[in-house]
Parts: structure tokens; sequence; C-alpha cells
């Protein structure tokens, strides 16, 4: 069950239900999964036009697509990815809730290991040169908006501002990232780890590297044939476990969670050892689809 609500992060998943195309492609895989080409017949379309609505419902979250093999040859199939949805409307004793906010510019991880393909720019102009790590060195990292790696991590170092007497209830982490294919492929999955203070809190498998349009926030001048946005995903962890967009993404709670008086430590890591080895881009204020940099909220009692 996906618990929905009216932060613009559920902005996709709207979308993606607001066509009586896509109402129909969800009844029908419903009962069984179907190939992109077996959807197009049913339903009298094209299979470029058919591509499009499957993509729509992917960054929905509502369809989850693999490449298999059937009738001798290999087929895009499409099956559904939740069981329901649940829409929680805005409240006063939600909007009233007490938090510390920190707003991270992607550039100021503090420790990395990165490999090819990689890169990162500023607003202005790409930093230095691409796929030479030593470059993530460079301090006008400060000002990037968005780096890519094809495979390792980066890490950040957030403050922690709760005093004496205020009692962790949540912690929220918004982040808009995609994967990091050569070029763009928006089918090019990858396993991108999170961390934080040294607790593996999940793996989320990204399903591609977006370029069909430009970003809503990517520069006039940027390469419209690399990577132009990416999803928003938002990571809640709560006393009773962990989840990713509404949808359990591991049992760890907050009493799992090494504190540190000072700071908050968080990774996101494509490591060498995982199925789908496809790197990472993050997007921070000035690029992709949202304006906004590393979200991190504390709520506290």
């Amino acid at each position: 069950m996906l618990k929905a609500g009216t932060d613009r992060s559920f902005l996709p998943l709207y979308e993606a239900l607001a066509s009586s195309v896509r109402l129909d492609i969800l009844e029908r895989i419903a009962v069984q999964p179907m190939s992109v080409k077996e959807l197009a017949q049913a339903l009298g379309l094209s299979s470029a036009i058919m591509t499009m609505h499957i993509r729509k419902l992917e960054q929905g979250g509502l369809v989850r697509s693999e490449m298999m093999r059937k009738d001798g040859g290999t087929h895009k199939m499409c099956s559904l990815a939740i069981t329901g949805i649940e829409i929680t409307l805005p409240t006063a004793s939600i909007e009233n809730r007490a938090y510390h906010d920190v707003s991270v510019p992607v550039g100021h991880y503090t420790a990395y290991e990165v490999y090819p393909t990689c890169g990162l720019a500023t607003r202005e102009k790409v930093i230095g040169q691409f796929d030479d790590p030593r470059y993530f060195l460079e301090p006008e990292r400060m000002h990037a908006g968005i780096l890519w790696f094809g495979k390792g991590y980066v890490e950040y170092k957030i403050p922690n501002y709760l005093l004496a007497g205020q009692r962790l209830t949540e912690i929220e982490i918004t982040l808009e990232i995609g994967s990091e294919a050569p070029g763009v492929n928006e089918h090019y999955p990858s396993d991108i780890y999170f961390y934080l203070n040294g607790t593996r809190l999940g793996m989320w498998t990204s399903p591609g590297d977006y370029g069909d349009r430009r970003g809503r926030y990517t520069p006039d001048w940027w390469n419209a044939k690399v990577n132009q946005y990416g999803l928003l995903k938002r990571i809640r962890i709560r006393d009773d476990g962990t989840t990713m967009d509404g949808q359990r993404l591991s049992d760890v709670g907050l009493s799992e969670l090494v504190l540190d008086r000072n700071h908050w430590n968080l990774r996101l890591e494509v490591p060498e050892h995982t199925a789908n080895v496809g790197g990472l881009t993050l997007y921070g204020a000035g690029f992709g689809n949202y304006p906004q940099d590393i979200g991190f909220r504390v709520y506290y009692e």
C-alpha cells in the first residue's frame, strides 16, 4: 500500500493517474503482467505511444518493468508495483510539528570515492574535465548543482541541531536522483544504497537516467543528450522502520541509528558488487525538475 500526500514529490503519481489510457493499462496488468507490445495491441495504440504511457506509470511508482524472454524473444514485461494508494490530506497536527530543517547543496560532500563516468557542474559550467575523479576535490565543487558517477559513493555531514530535552520522532530526507548511463537511457537500472550514521537504511533500484526532455530547471547550455532530470524521492525514518515514498524500504527504525550529538552522516552509494551497477546522478538547485538541494528534516517533541 502506497501512502501519498499533497507535497510536490507525489506529483508524478497523480500525473500518472490523470489518463484514461493509463487507467486501462493498470486494469489489464492487474490481471496478469503484459508486454508493451501486448498492451499496445490490446488498446489499439502504437508501441511508441504505449512506451510513453508506461514511462509515466513507472515514474509515478505504479508500474514496474523488466526484460524477460518470451515466445523466442525478449520483451519488456509490465506489472503492478503496488497494491493500492492511500492519500492523506494535510492536517493541523502534522503541519504544526516542530522540526529542524537543513538544505545541503549536492557539492557539499565531505568524503567520496567515485569512478567514471563521473563529473560535476555548476549552473554556469562544468567543473574541470569529464570522467576525472580528481575534480571532485576542486574547491568550486561547493557550488555544484549536479554530480554523477558510474559507481562509488558520496558522503555528507549534516549538522544535528537537536537540543537536550528534544526527543527525535522522525527523519525526512528528500533528493532528486537517478541512474548514470552513458548519454541517457530511461531503462538503465541502478541499485542505490542509503546509509545514515553508518547504518544501512535500504536500497532502491533507480529505473533509469532521464533525458527525453530538458529538465525544468536544467540550464539551456547543458548538453541535451545527457542526464536532464531525476525522480524526487522522499525517505522517512520512524520508530517502526524506513520508507521511501510510502513504500517500506527496511525495518531500520530510529532506535537502530547511532546518534552523534554534532552531526548526521548521510551516504549515497552504488557498490561495485550489486546486481545493477548503473551509477548515480544527483540533482541540486538549478538542475532537474525540482528547485531544491538535498533536504534533511528532523522532527522532534
